[in-house]
């Protein structure tokens, strides 16, 4: 026992200094946003969709992870076959921002923010956005104004984020319902053209 004692001893204390430097551990800093950088799940160019985006950074990987809306951001946390090594999460801070054109440059933890759930604002593929603010007063005026509720990161409910098409599935079909809609109206400006061109056809004869 008097051999055991200090063995333990010094393990306990390794075991300790090891959880003291992981709890010290620096996260990951925001990366900047540019125009190369594409959405996890729809796959497009996150500068050019409205509204607040977000970055997740995971252990071990340099690169982030981008999202088009923070609503796709949360929802990366929330379903069960995405990665769980999560070292950092950014949203942009919508306190004074500009909707059509955020600053690429305000990020703030997005544990920390306040979010406005069902305000009149759709987010960067067209559904209902967490909009997130770094000040809660900040939320409740937007709130006043657009509709909606204040709600913290860990108050938002997961059937409000996964809800309707912001799933990946449901990210598909809205992506593929929006190229189906743009096609469609592609083919009616090619027959209205065709129609056009006939009746000035018709009038040269």
């Amino acid at each position: 026992m008097k051999f055991l004692a200090p063995t333990l001893f010094a393990v306990l204390a390794l075991a300790l200094t090891a959880c003291g430097d992981e709890a010290d551990k620096p996260k990951p800093a925001a990366q900047k946003l540019t125009g190369e950088h594409i959405g996890y799940y729809c796959n497009m160019v996150v500068v050019e969709h409205r509204g607040p985006k977000g970055q997740i950074h995971l252990e071990g990987q340099e690169a982030a992870i981008w999202f088009s809306s923070a609503r796709d951001t949360i929802a990366f946390t929330m379903l069960p076959e995405e990665p769980k090594n999560i070292a950092a999460i950014y949203v942009n801070d919508m306190t004074g921002g500009n909707w059509d054109s955020v600053e690429p440059g305000n990020w703030i933890d997005a544990h920390s923010a306040f979010y406005v759930l069902g305000s009149d604002k759709a987010g960067g593929m067209g559904a209902p956005e967490a909009i997130p603010f770094s000040r809660e007063d900040a939320a409740a005026r937007f709130a006043e104004k657009h509709g909606g509720h204040v709600a913290t990161f860990d108050a938002i409910p997961e059937d409000y984020i996964l809800g309707g098409v912001d799933t990946p599935e449901g990210h598909a079909r809205q992506t593929m319902s929006g190229m189906d809609e743009a096609a469609a109206h592609v083919h009616e400006a090619d027959l209205g053209r065709d129609s056009g061109h006939g009746h000035e056809a018709g009038h040269g004869e």
